[in-house]
């Protein structure tokens, strides 16, 4: 799926199409109205228009008024125009996940206590709590729990992940989405959703927009927005009393033009825009954000919690060392072990492998004749039978059942130094002989370490959260590099912890992919769960990252930081580029009455009618001119808040200011070439 959005292009032809048409949808005043500034241009505009048109029927010349009305409609059209061209790109991610959603058939079980008994039944047919066979090759219809069986996942479909994932019931890994492809062995899972409403689904909507609500700045920006506007009403409508009172004729189509030439219409047309595009930027990083409120948080967090079980660690633990009993060399084991391990395609199974081989250089093929033991639950072991042998490897217990006798004390000392080290150890038997124990111990994700730093040097504290003793979680949290660790955590833990830090006025982050991390996720300022954790994790957080990835909260920090940055530049442009437009209408206007404003028509224009015009003209291009900017965002640095004020006001203040007198002017310019209303 990633790679879809990095491929949608800026202007993407299919979604210009379809947003043009879509910003004429837009012109609806019921949709309209949720943005004041561009819904008083509306109005404005229509009142322009039946001016123009009355003009014509009485007799008066009525070009002046039905150009300015023309432009003022496509200022309208340009602001929806980028609104509709930011949910357009969201829409093209849709259609990518929903391409993901087949018609899938699905193995209803008739009979819960036979799995072999089951109906063929069109996946959007299933209702929460149906029991649905999935076996090797099929597709999982719909989201649900495993409750019985162990597997290999293909998810590529919804997070782009190459590499099959482990499902087995029970624990934190007993979740599994719709639309993704069981490659081995079998599940029976209980749907937990009702038709419509599974994770793709809900995606799909988020993804569109269709539930999108607008954040508390944004609402804020609003208020200040329909103030101004409210402000330059009057202001306006004080004018035609002073033209009166100076002799001066204003008609309707100056007025109004004069009036959106002076609200923010810039930032108006744009605000929705830059919203819906951080959203969007997300999706890019396979993150998908339940609200906009999240997102502007991200920029503003300073404190990160983390889930150390399959967010900081893999969770799928990796062969690091044997040890042999007394006697038995430790080729010989590390042999065993491999060829033991060659049917195993767990994780786990294929560390082992992968182990063997580089450690001790041994290379293992499976023979023709070769029968393999899966892994059962109730056996607690797997293995190969060839040539009349056994090997088998599995539980502590399990396998010593199997090797019978008593084990050799410095093999239970073994097992007990790999327990107490938060490590899992797995006993080895060779037709029926004790030959040692594997130890598979929870490896930290490559690269966190230096991810976690550049964490701190955005000024975001990292803390592990995990429910191991304290030797075991101070032992991972320093190598991943975390800045502390809460060890033997409960839920209430965790919970209170992120209180704390919010009753400090601090902003927390939560990842974790645990039930149990549920009601911290659901706490949280930006509660981010990992796609592979169970459905309470994923309902509770207010973002999914479907690449289980918690240092992704770089890049969601990031984004939200582009997000606020974004809108404060084109705000700070908006209100500069207001200022100048001044400079081009309000001189021309008067200077007939008041020569001496002359002096202030520092652009040199022609004459009051292609000044009014030219403004007005340039009032509409300037939107489309930012659209790019308001969806790709202002660049992220790592810059101190007085620093980005200055950039701001360098950049996008004197920008503001420098780009109507350019614009203006060159507009002008044009319509004197050409003696238009000059």
């Amino acid at each position: 799926m990633s790679n879809q959005a990095d491929t949608i292009g800026l202007f993407d032809r299919a979604i210009l199409i379809r947003a043009t048409g879509d910003a004429v949808l837009k012109l609806n005043p019921r949709q309209l109205i949720r943005n004041p500034v561009i819904f008083t241009t509306e109005i404005i505009a229509l009142l322009v228009t039946v001016v123009g048109v009355h003009e014509v029927v009485i007799g008066q010349a009525a070009a002046f008024s039905l150009v300015i009305a023309i432009w003022l409609w496509i200022t309208v059209l340009f602001a929806t125009f980028a609104e509709a061209v930011a949910e357009g790109r969201g829409r093209v991610r849709a259609d990518a996940l929903r391409r993901a959603r087949s018609d899938t058939m699905a193995k209803l079980i008739l009979d819960p206590r036979d799995r072999t008994l089951f109906k063929p039944t069109p996946a959007p047919e299933l209702h929460k709590d149906d029991l649905v066979l999935v076996e090797t090759g099929d597709i999982i219809p719909s989201d649900g729990e495993i409750i019985e069986g162990i597997a290999s996942v293909n998810e590529s479909a919804i997070t782009g992940e190459s590499a099959p994932v482990i499902r087995e019931a029970g624990g934190d890994r007993s979740a599994v989405t719709g639309g993704t492809q069981v490659v081995s062995d079998f599940l029976v899972i209980r749907i937990t959703a009702e038709p419509g409403s599974t994770f793709l689904d809900r995606m799909i909507a988020l993804v569109e927009g269709a539930e999108r609500r607008k954040t508390p700045n944004e609402i804020a920006l609003d208020i200040l927005l329909a103030g101004l506007t409210l402000i330059f009403v009057i202001a306006v409508a004080t004018l035609p009393g002073f033209a009166a009172y100076s002799h001066t004729h204003l008609s309707i189509a100056v007025l109004a033009a004069l009036f959106v030439c002076l609200i923010p219409t810039t930032i108006g047309g744009l605000l929705s825009a830059i919203g819906i595009a951080g959203m969007d930027r997300l999706i890019r990083f396979n993150v998908v954000a339940t609200s906009g409120r999240a997102v502007e948080a991200a920029g503003d967090v300073d404190a990160l919690l983390l889930d150390k079980t399959g967010t900081i660690t893999f969770g799928n633990r990796m062969a690091s060392a044997i040890y042999p009993v007394p006697g038995v060399d430790e080729r010989l084991l590390a042999e065993a072990a491999a060829f033991a391990s060659l049917g195993d395609e767990t994780p786990e199974g294929r560390s082992i492998v992968t182990l063997m081989r580089d450690r001790y250089q041994i290379e293992t093929k499976l023979p023709t004749n070769a029968t393999l033991v899966p892994f059962s639950a109730n056996t607690r072991v797997s293995g190969i039978d060839s040539g009349g042998r056994s090997w088998r490897k599995g539980a502590v217990d399990s396998v010593l059942k199997l090797a019978g006798g008593i084990p050799p004390a410095a093999f239970t000392e073994a097992v007990s130094r790999i327990a107490r080290a938060g490590s899992t150890p797995l006993a080895l038997a060779v037709d029926g002989q004790l030959l040692g124990a594997i130890e598979l111990k929870d490896i930290v994700k490559p690269g966190i370490k230096e991810r976690f730093a550049d964490l701190r040097r955005m000024g975001i504290r990292t803390i592990m959260v995990t429910g191991d003793n304290r030797i075991t979680a101070a032992a991972i949290a320093a190598e991943a590099g975390v800045d502390d660790v809460i060890a033997e955590a409960t839920p209430q833990d965790k919970l209170g912890y992120i209180r704390k830090a919010q009753e400090e006025g601090r902003l927390v982050a939560m990842c974790g992919d645990g039930t149990n991390d549920a009601p911290a996720l659901a706490q949280a300022d930006v509660g981010v769960a990992m796609q592979t954790g169970t459905q309470a994790a994923r309902e509770a957080g207010n973002m999914v990252d479907l690449d289980s990835d918690p240092t992704k909260l770089i890049e969601i920090v990031e984004i939200g930081k582009q997000l606020l940055i974004t809108r404060g530049a084109l705000t700070t442009f908006s209100i500069a580029n207001d200022i100048s437009k001044y400079f081009a209408i309000l001189p021309a206007i008067f200077v007939a009455t008041y020569p001496g404003l002359q002096a202030l028509n520092v652009m040199g224009l022609t004459s009051p009618r292609s000044a009014i015009l030219s403004a007005v003209i340039f009032n509409a291009l300037i939107i489309v001119v930012l659209v790019p900017l308001a969806l790709r965002g202002v660049k992220f640095r790592a810059v101190g808040a007085a620093a980005l004020l200055r950039r701001n006001l360098l950049v996008y203040g004197l920008g503001g200011i420098v780009a109507p007198f350019v614009g203006i002017k060159a507009i002008d310019m044009i319509l004197t070439a050409f003696h238009i209303f000059t």
